[in-house]
Parts: C-alpha cells; structure tokens; sequence
C-alpha cells in the first residue's frame, strides 16, 4: 500500500456515502477548470451515493460543468437491471440537472471488443492526458469480496501492464462480457476513491491494508495514482480486520 494512502472510517455505508457525496462537492464547487471528469461505479454502495447526491447535493454541485464515465460495464442492454449506467440514470441522472450530452456511458449492448476501442476513443478525444494517457479528475471503485476492481479479476492482473486504456474480458466465474478500463488509466487519476462497506469485504481489505504477500494477488492492490491520491472510505464492518 502506498505511503500516501488514507483510510477513512465510518459508522454505517450511509455514511460513506455523505462523505464521500461531500468530497465531489467540495471537488466540483473548487474545481478552476470548466469541467471535471468522474468515472463512475457499479454496486450497491454507489446506488446509496447516487441516492445521496440526487437529495442532498442536486442545487449545490455544477452538473452542467461534470461529465460523467464508468470505470467498467457488463455488456448488456441500457436499459437491463445489471447495466452499471441504468443504476446511474435511475437513481443520479433522471433527478439532476446533467447536460445528457455529459454522459459517456460504455455501450455495453455492442461487441464487446470494438466497444473497448471506442470508448478508449471518445476518452482519448474528450479527456486531458498526462503522459500521453487520459486523465480522470476522479475515479470511483468498489473492491469485490474476490478483491476485483473495476472488472478486473483475479486471474487478469496482465491488465495493469496492458498498453491499451480499455479492454474487453469477461467474469471468470459467470462468463459475462464485460469491458473495464485498464489500470494504466485508473493509476493516472488525480485522485481515486474505493468504496467499501459490508463484513464480507474486511478479509479482502485487511489483506490490502496489512498482507502483502495475500494482497499481491488482489486486482485492488495494484491501485496505485501514480500523480494523485488515493482513499479508501469504508464502513466500520468492512474494516474490523485491519490492524
């Protein structure tokens, strides 16, 4: 785990999400320039942010200045019940006031390797670049009780080398195409925020916290910003095993 690494510890996973709710606000309200980048999450704990950010923050946040990614996506349709970006629209989009035109959803209803290519496209077109890789103002992830992030697997840790931005793969248990950014992209955010609430996650994250030797075989540990910063916000069940 990197030196410049901060952990945040909270009660309950509602309270995750206020502060981390908080955070973006606190980014966008500040940010000098006309736009800021976020790519979002899956799961259940980023449905509570989004919940959040519709209720709390739907006056005080610049949505017309924020265009909004996704770290990953299961290739299925829009409009079906496991599309990262339904979760979105449903709970975020459909009661702020977001310019569509600053949605960049990963169209999981194509093939899924010329979709990898033509999201890696639009990112390379829309986005700032630091050495010669796409910049993300924020990267929101979520860590799977496998210790995957975005969708990258245990068995894919290639994809933190990969010279491409956006990569197809598929979920080694179910099959499932998916498509996820590369960890050359997530590692060049300026800052990255992990999610993490729920019992069934506190070996995975102890492990990343304080185990080396275990963790070098989790996808989550290789999130390293390389010119940002990174942290974890977890709920109090989540992190009752680290030391």
């Amino acid at each position: 785990m990197a030196a410049s690494t901060e952990v945040k510890i909270y009660s309950k996973p509602k309270k995750v999400c206020k502060a981390v709710a908080r955070e973006i606000r606190k980014m966008t309200e500040g940010s000098p320039r006309p736009r800021f980048d976020i790519a979002l999450s899956g799961g259940n704990t980023p449905k509570k942010l989004f919940k959040n950010l519709a209720k709390k923050h739907k006056d005080n946040i610049p949505w017309e200045h924020i265009h909004f990614w996704w770290g990953d996506e299961r290739c299925v349709t829009p409009t079906s019940d496991e599309s990262n970006f339904k979760m979105a629209n449903d709970f975020l989009f459909s009661h702020v006031p977001v310019p569509s035109k600053n949605i960049h959803r990963i169209k999981g209803e194509n093939p899924p390797v010329e979709e990898a290519k033509r999201y890696a496209a639009e990112m390379n077109k829309n986005l700032n670049h630091r050495s010669e890789v796409p910049v993300f103002d924020l990267v929101l992830l979520g860590l799977g009780d496998d210790g995957h992030t975005a969708s990258i697997f245990p068995d894919q840790l290639e994809i933190f080398e990969e010279s491409r931005t956006c990569v197809a793969t598929k979920h080694p248990l179910t099959g499932q195409n998916r498509i996820t950014l590369t960890g050359k992209v997530l590692n060049n955010a300026n800052r990255i925020f992990f999610m993490v609430t729920g019992e069934n996650k506190s070996m995975r994250l102890a492990e990343i916290m304080n185990n080396e030797e275990a963790a070098r075989l989790l996808p989550a540990y290789y999130i390293e910003p390389k010119n940002g910063s990174l942290i974890w916000f977890a709920d109090e069940p989540a992190a009752s095993k680290i030391t």
